[in-house]
């Protein structure tokens, strides 16, 4: 186990060596560790609480007040973007908003359409169903639901083969809230059946710093307005990031300081937990470092750079690539991943004379990127 460099051993441990392990990575979007307790107390409950998205703010506000005035359930309101920006904060605003009761369910627990069927036939009239990564949803259910969308019914199947008969349940109107963070993966038929959908972009470091001090004030955690600014330039723009490591940051203040969080406590408290001024951690910077150091930058083909990091190529690609892209740092190309410039820059190296350095996003395709 390695030790933050210049502590004690006692002191708190880092990231261990080795193979990585997801569930430690404080800076990946998805929920790890003890997020979802977290998150709970953190959440806004109003529209006017929720800060940033504010395009998607004031298209969801009129849709809701506009439903409310009628007093008919809303539209059906697709949620989609990357994990970690608010799509399950913005479903229970949206019942909240529309004095509604929640109900809320996943794709990957509705794989027969008996489990769908279920759900639906105990909704109450106007409720709100949350349907978490709807996008994996199993082919039968996501047909029953065509039907439950737009004519508030299902077809219950009885009996099998020439003697099984259709029974139609007449459902309440209700609205459906789908949430996904691969919206390309949904049949065109789903989609269209959604009123309103809500593209979430990923935050700016003005709205991050904004959560952090709503989030240190419910933590009952003293932030200076510069350690929130350090704190949102490391989240990726991703709140869930940012409340992650204010709990981490909070953590070294009450054992290392006096439990005041400033610029120093929060610049060595992201030291320790290995969070770079970018936001970039070991396994990223591990593999900017393979790329520069043992390829000269690329090309290099994905498979050949996880085996230089020692991780799977799945592990690369879907864990690091996307925000190292995302910052300019590598891109993909039919040859293989390339560095771009900032990355040498970013790790204070040189590129190889008589390199000829690729500019961020020239001549990149969404490719493999594998060798032939």
């Amino acid at each position: 186990m390695s030790t933050a460099r210049g502590t004690d051993e006692r002191d708190l441990e880092v990231v261990p060596d080795g193979p990585y392990d997801d569930d430690s990575r404080l800076v990946a979007p998805e929920v790890v560790g003890d997020d979802a307790a977290a998150e709970g107390a953190l959440r806004p409950r109003t529209l006017d609480a929720f800060i940033g998205q504010q395009r998607v703010k004031d298209q969801l506000g009129l849709v809701l007040e506009a439903a409310s005035a009628r007093g008919r359930a809303a539209d059906h309101v697709l949620l989609a973007g990357p994990p970690g920006l608010g799509k399950t904060t913005l479903s229970m605003i949206i019942a909240a908003e529309l004095g509604m009761p929640l109900r809320v369910t996943s794709g990957p627990a509705l794989q027969h359409a008996g489990d769908l069927a279920a759900v639906l036939s105990s909704l109450v009239p106007g409720e709100v169903l949350f349907l978490d990564e709807i996008h994996r949803m199993s082919r039968m259910a996501e047909e029953m639901l065509y039907l439950a969308m737009e004519d508030f019914r299902v077809d219950i199947i009885v009996g099998k083969g020439p003697g099984a008969t259709a029974i139609p349940l007449e459902l309440p109107a209700f609205t459906l809230v789908g949430a996904t963070t691969r919206a390309g993966l949904l049949p065109g038929p789903l989609r269209d059946r959604f009123g309103f959908t809500a593209h979430m972009d990923f935050y700016d470091t003005r709205d991050l710093h904004a959560i952090l001090v709503r989030s240190a004030a419910l933590l009952d955690v003293e932030l200076s307005g510069d350690a929130a600014a350090e704190i949102a330039s490391r989240s990726r723009g991703t709140p869930r990031v940012a409340n992650r490591l204010l709990r981490r940051v909070r953590d070294f203040a009450q054992v290392r300081a006096d439990g005041h969080v400033d610029l120093t406590v929060a610049q060595a408290a992201l030291a320790l937990y290995e969070v770079d001024e970018i936001g970039l951690d070991r396994l990223d910077r591990a593999v900017l470092d393979a790329l520069l150091r043992r390829f000269g930058g690329g090309p290099v083909g994905l498979s050949t750079l996880a085996v230089a990091v020692g991780e799977e190529s799945e592990t690369v690609e879907t864990v690091c690539e996307p925000f190292l892209v995302r910052a300019g740092l590598l891109a993909r190309t039919p040859r293989g991943r390339i560095a771009t410039p900032a990355a040498w820059a970013h790790l204070g190296l040189r590129p190889p004379v008589g390199s000829t350095p690729v500019l961020p996003f020239a001549d990149v395709v969404a490719a493999d990127g594998d060798e032939a």
